[in-house]
């Protein structure tokens, strides 16, 4: 794993994986915590896949998709910023805490965690107990 700094913006890049995905969720992580203030500009496509030594497609690609998502804008002449919305930005926190939610929660119920063990286990981590707890365990 190589960590890049491209301006404001820090990437960490593992080139056994998709570099696309990669960079979409690095941004989409950054602006949900606010790593990334709204209305940054975001560095021209041709400068971050340079910096990234990758390919403009792949750069050009996840920056469509921050913009279908609605975290960027482009702004004719100016280059692509991250939105002003606060409320965009919350909404899309929201829809990603779900998500992972969501894939955790699929993922206790694939090794056959009842809910009740689930909230065990999350109790115990909370305590500062790592074993963890539950009939799961």
């Amino acid at each position: 794993m190589e960590e890049q700094q491209v301006g404001s913006f820090r990437f960490l890049i593992d080139f056994s994986q998709p570099l696309y995905e990669q960079i979409l969720n690095q941004v989409r992580s950054s602006i949900a915590k606010g790593e990334i203030e709204m209305g940054s500009k975001m560095p021209s496509v041709r400068d971050l896949a340079q910096e990234l030594r990758m390919n403009p497609n792949t750069v050009m690609r996840a920056y469509q998709e921050l913009e279908r998502d609605g975290l960027t804008e482009k702004r004719r002449g100016l280059g692509t910023y991250v939105t002003s919305s606060s409320e965009r930005i919350a909404s899309f926190r929201e829809q990603l805490a779900i998500t992972y939610i969501d894939q955790f929660l699929g993922q206790m119920s694939s090794l056959g965690l009842s809910w009740e063990d689930v909230q065990q286990y999350i109790r115990s981590k909370q305590d500062g107990n790592d074993e963890g707890g539950g009939e799961g365990a």
